[in-house]
């Protein structure tokens, strides 16, 4: 508001003292502006105070006296002497009636005709003219305010306009305000004087007579702004008027832009209160401007983002004279004076540095760094984010100090990381040859220095990575990697087009970063010490990933293999989100060569022995034996890249095959001596640090070594980690006894007078974990065959057990080879042989040969169990990977051998597929058979047992066990149920294996195709097992089968021999009973059969002869009447057959045997019916 000009304002100083009504202050104030508070200090002086106390009192004549001397105060007395009631009526008088004529200037209640202009009759009127003419005309604006939409108008008023009336007409207007506060509501008013010159002096006049209306007035007028202040005549008077209120009200200002921000109004107020404010004490590092622009382009709010942009954009159109192009001059200023000053060769045109010719390379302060920074990312938005075109000024500048050299803090590579980064951002920024040259010298000075940097700066996170990731992908040409990667660095998201890194990528891969270069200097970058997650920014693995992923070593024929090794061993928790791309694609570029044409060019695997040096200290799944040198980081890295470079190998067999490569395995011994579970245990307590890993190791064990998945073993560490064994330890006493290996092989060897002692010692070290029990592994094992001796006490034997679960989960695959030959027989009856993990898993039977008095002691026949369970599935891994591993070479030689003859029948590979599933079959119903003749009492035990009839034995312990596993091997596979059941086994055993295995019940499924078999000794073992089966489950599905026997039966009565009948019947007949029992609608269909089977014996008995004919007559007979049979009987339920002699049975006659076997079956069926009645 220019009109203004020359108008004095009240002070800072003096609005201060207004606001704390400061006595002393106000007497401190000069003539002209203790002037310009009159009306509000008369009213202090004049009006009855709410304040009685003292102090006011003394207050109150100090002002008086004050004012005493001040001719203008006779004045303001007079206009406070108005009826002011009388004169708010007239005014709402007019108001209606203006109202009433749609506003026009017509008839006036509250001035009559003028006979002169608005400043003579002002002039020449008393106070309540006065009075009266200045409402008028603020009533007059005001309304035609509220009546423009929001639309600017300039209001040409004498009145207000006049220099010489103008402390006058400031006195009425603050007396009607103060007088009429209803009827002029002070953010109305100012809002009106907004629309008349010099309306910013009458508005601080205002307030600074109202001051407690400061904040007010202000959010009014923010309010009401304009979404862009510098667009219109009327933003730019509202941020003038503003501005000159903050300026009175300093303390306020910052509260002020506050509200601007909130409401996204008049951004050119928040600019320019930016610009005035003078905070109390400098801040070095940063400028207000700078913190308050950046604030509002990087800050999350992204509405307050677009209107500032906005303003950015529109602003450029303007003037010089606007705020932005104050704030541009300013921001200038202010990097000008951080540039060393041998750089700053083109200084702002009112500026009075001289240039230094100097040649010499003046390097950044470090105080000024972090500013330098700040400025840095600040032009970025603006240019990036608000769509700011630099002058070529700025440009200059900036680019100046792009690549000016800081000092080597952390600051400084901060600022090293920015400025290449807006030179990617902005290429444009270097437009001639001489600014080429100066980027190309400082990219130069970034390649020597970065090492310097990094160790003088105590940073693992240096630009020189950086440099060497945007040269790969340069290289690479994954432009949109490299924006992504400027965005990140920058903190914000900029559009840039791919095409404008054009000029980058030709000075970058021909001039400064060849890909031999990058290559050659990304092997030297050392590694990150401790590398993991907590370390962020641009490392060098970031590099040597990307380089991999370009295939650029193994081109250029570099070895990235000691390199990758390094850094695995330099990693700690929490893991580095890079390593494990980094593993797999090191894996891939070992086996898969870069290009077809040159099929050797690949990288180099990771050493047996530098696997074993990992591991030194955990030999023996997890030896506890002096100082871990390498973390459970680097040993997890290292097992997984094991794992997965195993995978890959057989994943690739094919394309190796057809390439004729064969990259070199991992050996078994190596993986013998790998803790493999003792890892993955400790990898599931640190999930949380260590990502993906933990579930990146279970996928590769459950696939190359299912043995270490099993369910039982995920439930078994359940109950040895957890909070009950914790809580036993937690009771351990610190001053225990710890009994040596020695003396637990001692006490074994001593058995069993030393049983008191070794429960002691077994006991105490249940209270230990797994992982400290893993000394007394070997001690344990060895004397295993010791407790098969007799009198050794069966609590030893269960803790024994107890013990060896708990290794389990720490050492699975050492404890079972140490635990398979402990117990092998005594060297008496066989000579023994150590076994190795790779016999075992090749035979796993050997399992099952051990020492026969095993099979009667069921803690050690657990173990033996657990054992067997865990090398079949090993067995089957190992058969698999073998067949992958020669499978695809061995057919890719017959392919090389057969050219020329096509058409050939892939026949070898299905005869060896064919041949692993029928050998893995074979070694599944072997361990299935021996276990059910393990289930068989020996001659003694069927003694014992027929003397006793106690069910709490070893046997039946060890019968429950192996049918357990049954059950579970059934489950996963039911082609073993099958294929066993086709095989048969000793009928006697029926009752067991259909009571204690629960899912016997699939058998059901294939018992007709069991019963469809030619052999004879199938048919009779389908139908003893179906008799029950139905006994136990009599399902809808059972009745349905078992229809199907009896009409096999019926079948076969009519095709057989003599001789195979007899051999067919006898042993089925009996099944009939278990049948009818099961289903009582069965008894026609079985009464029929079995008098069908009575005649046709009874038909061969008479041709010789023999009276069999009463017997036929019998069968019929209790067929039709079996109750009258049962009464006959004596009323018995259970009715039994007279004894028969030999010579009555017809000596070895079978049909006679099989028509007294068929009349016994009948009267057991009946029986059996009855007493289920």
């Amino acid at each position: 508001m220019a009109d203004s000009t020359g108008l004095q304002f009240v002070s800072a100083y003096a609005f201060e003292a207004m606001q704390k009504v400061d006595v002393v202050r106000l007497a401190a104030l000069s003539d002209p502006e203790l002037r310009l508070l009159l009306p509000c200090l008369v009213r202090m002086a004049l009006c009855a105070p709410a304040d009685q106390s003292q102090s006011w009192a003394q207050d109150k004549k100090l002002i008086l006296r004050l004012l005493s001397g001040v001719e203008a105060v006779n004045s303001i007395v007079a206009l406070l002497s108005v009826d002011f009631h009388a004169l708010e009526q007239d005014a709402r008088k007019e108001q209606q009636l203006r109202h009433k004529a749609g506003g026009s200037n017509g008839e006036s209640i509250l001035v009559s005709q003028l006979q002169h202009g608005l400043t003579l009759e002002f002039e020449h009127s008393d106070p309540l003219r006065r009075l009266r003419l200045t409402l008028s005309e603020l009533l007059a604006i005001m309304n035609k305010v509220a009546d423009s939409n929001g639309e600017f108008f300039l209001k040409s008023s004498e009145l207000f306009e006049s220099p010489v009336y103008l402390e006058e007409v400031a006195d009425v207007l603050c007396i009607l305000q103060a007088e009429l506060p209803s009827l002029l509501p002070i953010v109305d008013v100012a809002e009106a004087l907004l629309h008349v010159r010099n309306g910013d002096w009458f508005l601080c006049l205002l307030v600074a007579n109202v001051p407690d209306s400061f904040n007010e007035v202000c959010r009014g007028l923010i309010k009401n702004g304009e979404r862009q202040d510098e667009e219109s005549v009327g933003g730019r008077r509202r941020t003038e008027a503003l501005r000159q209120l903050c300026l009175m009200n300093p303390s306020q200002a910052l509260n002020i832009r506050a509200m601007v921000v909130e409401e996204c109004h008049l951004p050119g107020l928040g600019v320019a209160l930016t610009l005035d404010y003078k905070p109390d004490t400098a801040d070095e590092a940063v400028s207000p401007l700078v913190s308050y622009v950046s604030g509002l382009l990087l800050g999350t709010n992204s509405k307050v983002r677009t209107w500032f942009s906005m303003f950015i954009r529109n602003g450029q159109q303007r003037e010089s004279s606007s705020v932005l192009w104050q704030m541009r001059r300013q921001l200038l200023l202010e990097l000008v004076a951080i540039l060393p000053r041998s750089r700053s060769t083109h200084v702002p045109n009112d500026g009075d540095l001289e240039e230094e010719s100097s040649s010499g390379y003046s390097g950044l302060r470090e105080e000024h760094v972090v500013k330098a920074s700040a400025l840095l990312r600040l032009y970025c938005a603006l240019m990036g984010i608000a769509g700011l075109r630099p002058t070529d000024e700025e440009a200059e500048q900036l680019l100046q100090l792009m690549t000016s050299r800081p000092p080597a803090t952390p600051a400084g590579v901060r600022f090293v990381s920015l400025s290449f980064c807006k030179l990617l951002a902005f290429p444009t920024l270097v437009s001639t040859p001489e600014q080429e040259q100066l980027m190309v010298m400082w990219l130069s000075w970034m390649i020597k220095e970065e090492e310097y940097f990094e160790s003088a700066a105590g940073v693992s996170a240096s630009f020189g990575e950086m440099l060497l990731l945007v040269a790969m992908y340069f290289h690479s040409n994954q432009l949109s990697s490299i924006i992504e990667l400027v965005c990140s660095t920058l903190g914000m998201k900029i559009a840039i087009k791919p095409s404008s890194l054009s000029k980058m990528k030709t000075i970058f891969t021909q001039e400064i970063f060849t890909e031999q270069v990058v290559t050659a200097h990304a092997v030297r970058v050392a590694v990150t010490n401790n590398l993991s997650a907590n370390i962020t920014g641009f490392l060098p693995i970031h590099c040597i990933y990307q380089l991999l992923r370009s295939r650029a070593f193994t081109k250029h024929k570099v070895s990235i293999k000691d390199w990758i090794y390094r850094q695995l061993c330099e990693t700690t928790t929490p893991i580095h989100t890079q390593l494990i791309p980094l593993i797999d694609a090191y894996i891939n570029s070992i086996l898969t060569p870069a290009s077809k044409a040159n099929p050797e060019a690949t990288n180099q695997p990771i050493t047996e022995q530098e696997i074993l040096n990992v591991f030194q200290s955990s030999q023996g799944e997890g030896s506890r034996g002096g100082r871990q040198r390498y973390s459970i980081t680097t040993q997890l890295l290292i097992l997984y890249y094991i794992l997965s470079y195993e995978e890959n190998l057989l994943a690739s067999t094919k394309q190796l095959a057809l390439m004729q490569r064969k990259p070199k395995s991992y050996s078994a011994a190596l993986m013998d001596q790998i803790p493999i579970k003792y890892l993955v245990t400790q990898a599931q307590g640190l999930q949380q640090e260590l990502g993906g890993l933990h579930s990146a190791l279970l996928r590769l064990l459950a696939t190359n070594y299912p043995h270490l998945c099993l369910v039982e073993d995920w439930v078994c560490e359940e109950e040895v980690t957890g909070t009950l064994p914790l809580l036993r330890r937690m009771m351990l006493p610190s001053n225990t006894c710890r009994y040596t290996q020695s003396q637990l092989h001692q006490a074994f060897q001593k058995l069993p007078s030393s049983s008191p002692r070794l429960m002691r010692i077994l006991e105490h070290l249940t209270l230990l974990s797994p992982g400290d029990l893993i000394p007394y592994a070997e001690a344990l094992t060895a004397s295993m065959a010791l407790l098969l001796e007799p009198a050794v006490p069966l609590r030893i034997l269960q803790t024994l057990n107890k013990l060896w679960m708990a290794l389990n989960t720490v050492m699975p695959r050492r404890l079972w080879v140490m635990t398979v030959n402990a117990l092998q027989p005594s060297a008496k009856l066989l000579r023994q042989q150590r076994y190795t993990q790779n016999d075992l898993m090749v035979d796993p039977l050997i399992v099952l040969r051990c020492d026969q008095r095993v099979y009667r002691c069921p803690p050690l026949m657990d173990i033996v169990l657990h054992m067997l369970n865990g090398y079949l599935l090993a067995s089957k891994a190992y058969l698999h990977c073998h067949l992958k591993e020669t499978a695809d070479f061995d057919r890719q030689s017959q392919t090389v051998s057969s050219l020329g003859v096509p058409g050939q029948p892939d026949t070898p590979e299905v005869t060896r597929e064919e041949l692993k599933n029928a050998l893995l079959a074979a070694q599944d119903s072997a361990a299935v058979q021996i276990l059910l003749e393990v289930c068989l009492p020996t001659s003694e035990e069927q003694q014992l047992g027929a003397n006793t009839e106690s069910l709490l034995s070893d046997l039946r312990e060890v019968q429950c066990l192996i049918c357990c596993l049954l059950h579970q091997m059934f489950i996963a596979d039911p082609n073993i149920a099958k294929l066993v059941h086709f095989q048969g086994y000793p009928q006697a055993l029926l009752p067991l294996t259909v009571a204690g295995i629960p899912s016997i019940h699939i058998c059901l499924d294939f018992i007709p195709e069991l019963l469809a078999q030619p052999q004879l000794e199938k048919q009779i073992f389908a139908i003893q097992l179906l008799s029950y089966l139905c006994t136990q489950y009599a399902l809808p599905k059972s009745l349905s089968v078992a229809r199907l026997a009896i009409s096999v039966m019926g079948t076969l009565l009519t095709v057989l021999t003599r001789a195979k009948r007899f051999s067919f019947f006898m042993p089925t007949l009996p099944c009939l009973v278990a049948f009818c029992q099961a289903f009582p609608p069965l008894y026609d269909e079985v009464a029929a059969l079995l008098v069908q089977v009575g005649q046709v014996c009874a038909s061969d008995v008479a041709t010789k002869a023999r009276d069999i004919d009463p017997l036929i007559a019998r069968l019929q007979y209790l067929k039709e009447k079996p109750q009258e049979a049962l009464v006959q009987g004596g009323g018995s339920s259970k009715l039994t057959l007279p004894q028969r002699t030999a010579e009555e049975l017809g000596g070895a006659d079978p049909d006679v045997q099989l028509c007294y076997c068929v009349e016994a079956t009948f009267m057991d069926i009946i029986s059996s019916t009855l007493h289920g009645l």
